[in-house]
This record gives C-alpha cells, sequence and structure tokens, in this order.
C-alpha cells in the first residue's frame, strides 16, 4: 500500500516578549469650550469665554507636555465654532484616555465666584447646575439649522450609556481636581456636581468639565484674565491629571 506523504508545516513561531516594552502615553484631550461665533460667556468688562478658555487650555497643555508623562490634543487651538458631537468625535477619534472640558460660564447672580467641576448625569445635581447646563447644551444654535441640540430626554438617554467604568473614571477625575485646587484655587460650596451636558457623553473616555470661574464675576473675570492665574489653575489641573493617572486607569503608563 502506498505510503501518502503529509506535507511538512511551518513551525509556529512563539509570540514575542513585550514585558519590558514602555506602555504608550496616555492621551488627555483638552477642549477650549465654545470658540468663533460662539463667544461664550462675556464677562462685566467684555471679555470673551473662548478667549479664556483656550489660553487656559493652551497652557495646560504646555505643561503636560513638558512632564513627558503625556501626549496631548486639543479639539480647537484657534478660534473655531466647533459643534458639541464634534468635540466629543475627536476625542474617539484619537481614543483619548481622558477629556477635560474648560470653561468660565456665567451665572444671573452675579456674586457666585469660584472653581467648580461638573460630570455627566440625566438629572441634574441642582438648579445652578441646571440652568448652566442647558446653557452649555444651547451652543450649538450657533452651528446653524443644521444642527440642533438635543431635548432633555435624549441627553438623559445619552447619559445612560455610558459605561459604569467610564462613570467611576469621571467621578475620581472630578474629585481630583477638587482637592488639586483646594488649597490654591477658590472654589464653590459643593464644588463636584453633575448634570446631562452633552460634551460629556462619551460612552468610552472618562469625561469632566472644569469651570474655572465665572466670567458674570468681577473678579472671577479680573483672575483669568491673568496669564499668572491661569498658569495656577493650569498647574493645580495638571497635577489633578497626574493623581488621576497615579491611582486610576492609567498607573502602569506613568510607573516608575
Amino acid at each position: 500500500m502506498a505510503t501518502k506523504h503529509m506535507a511538512t508545516k511551518a513551525p509556529v513561531a512563539s509570540p514575542a516578549i513585550i514585558g519590558r516594552a514602555t506602555p504608550s502615553l496616555p492621551l488627555v484631550m483638552l477642549d477650549p469650550g465654545h470658540g468663533g461665533k460662539d463667544p461664550g460667556a462675556i464677562g462685566v468688562s467684555g471679555t470673551y469665554e473662548k478667549h479664556i478658555a483656550e489660553a487656559a487650555a493652551t497652557e495646560l497643555a504646555r505643561q503636560l507636555h513638558a512632564s513627558g508623562r503625556y501626549r496631548v490634543a486639543m479639539t480647537r487651538s484657534d478660534d473655531r465654532f466647533i459643534p458639541l458631537d464634534g468635540r466629543v468625535e475627536i476625542a474617539q477619534g484619537h481614543r483619548a484616555a481622558l477629556f477635560v472640558s474648560m470653561h468660565a460660564d456665567a451665572l444671573h447672580d452675579r456674586s457666585v465666584r469660584g472653581a467648580s467641576v461638573y460630570t455627566l448625569s440625566g438629572n441634574a445635581s441642582d438648579a445652578q447646575t441646571a440652568a448652566l447646563a442647558q446653557t452649555e447644551n444651547s451652543a450649538d444654535r450657533f452651528a446653524g439649522p443644521r444642527v440642533h441640540a438635543a431635548s432633555p430626554e435624549v441627553q438623559q438617554i445619552l447619559a445612560s450609556l455610558v459605561t459604569e467604568e467610564t462613570r467611576r473614571g469621571s467621578a475620581l477625575m472630578a474629585n481630583s481636581v477638587v482637592n488639586a485646587f483646594g488649597p490654591r484655587i477658590g472654589l464653590l460650596t459643593h464644588p463636584s456636581r453633575h448634570a446631562a451636558f452633552v460634551v460629556l457623553k462619551s460612552a468610552e473616555i472618562p469625561s469632566v468639565l472644569v469651570e474655572m470661574g465665572f466670567m458674570s464675576n468681577a473678579m472671577d473675570e479680573a483672575a483669568l484674565r491673568q496669564a499668572g492665574h491661569r498658569m495656577m489653575v493650569a498647574g493645580a489641573m495638571r497635577t489633578a491629571i497626574d493623581r488621576y493617572f497615579t491611582s486610576g486607569p492609567g498607573f502602569t503608563a506613568l510607573a516608575g
């Protein structure tokens, strides 16, 4: 009986050893609020929020780059308008590890001053935060008739899609911001708050919105106009980001 010759198979290669490979640095996406035809809040002396947000985000990006611990990207680095959904899509396209939206909004009560930080929730933590979220979510009115702001019902649905892991990461970052700001930057009472902010809706990326102060308050506006104060705010935020990644999901990238 003829013997059948079997084809000789090439040996399966062993997987490469990658244990000592340096992990890629986490990407932090900074989102300066407003821009272009959307000025954001206008301060008591005429300062535009969009300019303050961009200047502060640019300073924070500089400090993060200088640390050598992160890759950094910005949703905008000039005076342009970007719809809220577009900001989220930019972060998702970059596969960001953290999304930080930077603002200095206005309130009807001009006596209110201080920094605060917000995370996503279907329901607002208080009436002031609900009003703030409504103002922020209406920014797309500057985009024209083709872009419509999400209704409150849609906002609640979007909030429900965020994973529990993402929620925990957002809460951790918010807590880090409060702790880092405490010694140097004045804070609102109960500074960690939540509402249905559309810009924070990414299901996979921990996201926070930081109010560096209120343009409706003369003292906050005057402080935020000064480069030295913005440098101090950025320094506190850099500390918060460091703490987030050393105690949260990105700690291995910063080890050593």
